[in-house]
């Protein structure tokens, strides 16, 4: 599975990954496994706080993320006693984004053993968690940013499809054409990496089907990085592959910060919390 080949990646990196919820009994069993696993160097803070007041856990958020941004360690993980959004505000403000990003998003890491799709039944699906809805700039955005992710911390070669409920001019509805100028405004940038669209789900995955709709196509339904047209299809898609279809559902990522910030979900198990600061460390490698 392509979570164990992450953790092993990361383990020879030696980096230091901030926790700042320390005293969630979670990021704490989570920061026993990183270390364990020789994932990473895990930095526990604020493991004394009792409290629950939400000012002063966006100070600790504030507080871990100026650390960032003082490049004193290589990443921070946190969301497990936080929302999305303030733990996004704190990186924005305190860490800033990438030189050339214009938007920050996520993916998550959708994989099952034995399927056969992707890249060795692994994708990424892209954005289910951030960005409501993207124009096509933002949508071409999130879709670069996400193929650099797939080469760069999992190693493929990104094989990017752009979906929608339309493929290659079915329909022309307005969310059709967002697509369509995503799609144009990515082959304007000279891309060293395939991508196409717009496309269903099927004429992406499955070559069959992308032999019937889509035949000029160059993907030929061997997509491994999915780009959902808004925050809608995105999440109510990964959560259908994830609940329905069995499929694990790793994430999300976030991607765009200029050091790397990953969220939990408030629901997280402390492996989750593990997983993900393994995908921080491979991030941090800028």
């Amino acid at each position: 599975m392509w979570i164990e080949e992450i953790r092993k990646r990361a383990s020879g990196k030696r980096r230091t990954i901030i926790l700042p919820e320390g005293y969630d009994p979670r990021v704490r069993a989570a920061a026993g496994i990183i270390e364990k696993k020789k994932i990473a160097g895990p930095v526990l803070l604020n493991e004394d706080y009792r409290g629950n007041d939400v000012k002063e856990k966006r100070e600790h958020l504030r507080q871990a993320a100026v650390l960032l941004s003082e490049d004193k360690y290589d990443g921070m993980v946190a969301g497990a006693a936080n929302t999305t959004s303030d733990v996004l505000r704190a990186a924005i403000k305190n860490t800033g984004l990438k030189e050339g990003t214009s938007v920050v998003s996520s993916f998550f890491l959708m994989e099952k053993e034995g399927l056969d799709a992707g890249e060795r039944g692994g994708l990424l699906f892209a954005d289910c968690a951030v960005v409501p809805a993207p124009d096509a700039r933002k949508l071409a955005d999130i879709a670069h940013t996400t193929a650099i992710s797939a080469r760069k911390i999992l190693g493929w070669e990104p094989r990017v499809a752009f979906l929608s409920f339309s493929t290659k001019g079915s329909s022309d509805s307005d969310s059709v054409l967002k697509v369509r100028d995503a799609v144009a405004e990515l082959k304007k940038r000279g891309c060293d990496f395939i991508f196409d669209g717009e496309l269903q789900l099927d004429a992406a995955v499955v070559p069959e089907i992308a032999s019937g709709k889509d035949p000029s196509g160059n993907l030929k339904g061997r997509a491994n990085v999915l780009i959902f047209p808004d925050l809608n299809s995105g999440n109510i898609g990964y959560k259908i592959a994830q609940r329905l279809g069995n499929m694990r559902a790793i994430g999300p990522i976030m991607q765009g910060f200029r050091k790397p910030v990953n969220d939990l979900s408030r629901g997280c198990s402390a492996e989750d919390i593990a997983d993900v600061a393994a995908f921080t460390v491979l991030q941090s490698d800028d």
